[in-house]
Parts: structure tokens; C-alpha cells; sequence
């Protein structure tokens, strides 16, 4: 590409250079996965560090710790929907089934149905919106939960011998 002026008279903020980098990183042809070694290589060629390229993949792992933990979260509270969705169903079939027995007369089982089901759309509602405050609240004391049973776990040998 020849030098022109118009190419040496532009300048990018940081944040542009990186989203240009990534994309640019995502469009070349790699098979596989790079090694730590390739890395340095793209680092060293970009100025950077090694002790700056530590510290950012020590971050970049952090950062998906955190987002397999999200994950994991999340999963378990989709489980947890799931299984109320199916006890919601079983358990108002049979009291439809209840109600018919009886003759239809009167539709109690459906008050029982729409309460409950009302109450179960309002967790399904809480499950898939992962923003904000509730959810915040709600994945600290899963995640927190979560780590006490993994201290409990690895350290049940030494706390009950035998």
C-alpha cells in the first residue's frame, strides 16, 4: 500500500485502535488457537510489555472466571424454572382431573392455577432479565453460597478426621 499523506495525517483514540485491532485479529485466517509464545510475538511487535501482557491475561482470566460463573448461574436458575414449570403442570393436571371428578360445578382448581401461575411468570420474568440490581443481589448470594461449599468441601478432611 503506497504512503500517502492523508494515511500519516490520521489518529485513532485508544479504545478505536483496540476494536480495530479485534476485528482485525477476527477477520485473518488462523486455524487453531494461537500459543502463549505467538502471544509475545504480537505483543512484542505492538510495543507491549511482557509484564503489561502478564497482567492483562492475568485479567482476561478473571474476567472469564467471572463469566463461567455467570453462566453456571444462570443454568442453575433456568433448572430451577424448569423444574417448577413441570411441578406447576403435573400438579394442576391432577387437579383438573380432581375437578372433573367432581363434577365441573366448580372451577376451583383454576384459582390455584392462575396464582400460582401468575407467581411462576413472575420468576420466569427474573430469570431471563440478567440485568440489574435483583440479579446482582441474587448471583452475590448464589456465588457466595457456591464458595462456602467449596471451602466446606476441600477442607471436610481436616475439619471431621476419620
Amino acid at each position: 500500500m503506497p504512503f500517502s499523506q492523508s494515511t500519516a495525517s490520521r489518529s485513532y483514540r485508544q479504545e478505536d485502535i483496540q476494536q480495530i485491532l479485534n476485528l482485525a485479529i477476527a477477520q485473518q485466517a488462523h486455524e487453531g488457537e494461537f500459543s502463549y509464545d505467538q502471544l509475545l510475538e504480537i505483543a512484542e511487535e505492538m510495543e507491549i510489555s511482557a509484564e503489561t501482557l502478564h497482567y492483562a491475561e492475568r485479567l482476561w482470566q478473571q474476567n472469564q472466571s467471572g463469566l463461567q460463573r455467570r453462566q453456571a448461574f444462570n443454568g442453575y436458575r433456568k433448572a430451577q424454572l424448569k423444574r417448577r414449570a413441570g411441578r406447576y403442570a403435573i400438579v394442576n393436571t391432577g387437579l383438573c382431573l380432581l375437578n372433573g371428578l367432581t363434577g365441573f360445578s366448580v372451577l376451583w382448581f383454576a384459582y390455584i392455577a392462575l396464582v400460582w401461575g401468575l407467581k411462576l411468570s413472575l420468576n420466569a420474568w427474573s430469570v431471563y432479565h440478567t440485568q440489574g440490581e435483583a440479579y446482582e443481589k441474587a448471583f452475590q448470594r448464589w456465588n457466595r453460597k457456591k464458595m462456602v461449599g467449596q471451602w466446606f468441601q476441600t477442607n471436610a478432611k481436616r475439619l471431621f478426621p476419620g
